[in-house]
């Protein structure tokens, strides 16, 4: 064994070093606990396996977390197999959510978006991050946890579509509702009270 390679002695640390990250990672992705244990002792498992396979190219949190993610994206894929992800169709369409009541007859909005800021200010702020995770689960999960794949962790379209079985018009489609549905729920907790 070369010495990037992580021992049993590391393989013994890595939940006490990482473990915490971990969960809130996965938590944040599957809103869940049990799968997001479930989804972290996989990856200890897949990292365990593995270790052979680590030059030591990254830190071993950073390599947890690339397995963590393919092991989230996993749980996704098979949740669409179970239940199968509503078409643009399929979904009622809730008040604010339709492009048409988003811009009056001339082209302009009927309701401006409302000022939340500075974004990057807002980035840095943990309690916005609170409230986007609180938003996160105030929308239908499947619409969550695409928005998260395509704006938190920036997969591609492509590998969306291809992990989850869409076409890409209807992915385009729940990204609209979630990024609506988010919109309204940041404006009525955010910025109405900031």
């Amino acid at each position: 064994m070369d010495s990037a390679e992580p021992t049993s002695l590391d393989a013994e640390q890595w939940l006490e070093e990482h473990g915490d990250a971990l969960y809130r990672y996965a938590l944040l992705q599957l809103r869940d606990p049990h799968r997001a244990e479930d989804a972290v002792q996989e990856t200890l498992v897949a990292a365990w396996q593995a270790r052979e396979k680590f030059r030591g190219d990254a830190s071993v949190k950073t390599w947890l977390i690339g397995i963590l993610k393919r092991k989230i994206i996993d749980q996704f894929r098979r949740d669409s197999r179970e239940v199968a992800l509503d078409g643009p169709d399929d979904q009622e369409q809730g008040e604010g959510n339709d492009p048409v009541d988003l811009f009056r007859s001339d082209g302009h909005w009927a309701q401006p978006p409302a000022d939340w800021g500075d974004p990057r200010q807002l980035l840095e702020n943990g309690q916005f991050w609170e409230l986007l995770h609180y938003c996160l689960e105030r929308i239908p999960p499947k619409l969550a946890r695409i928005f998260m794949l395509r704006e938190l962790q920036e997969e591609s379209t492509e590998n969306i579509c291809k992990e989850l079985s869409i076409t890409p018009s209807n992915l385009w489609t729940m990204l609209y509702r979630a990024r609506m549905g988010l919109r309204q729920c940041l404006d009525r907790n955010w910025v109405g009270s900031h």
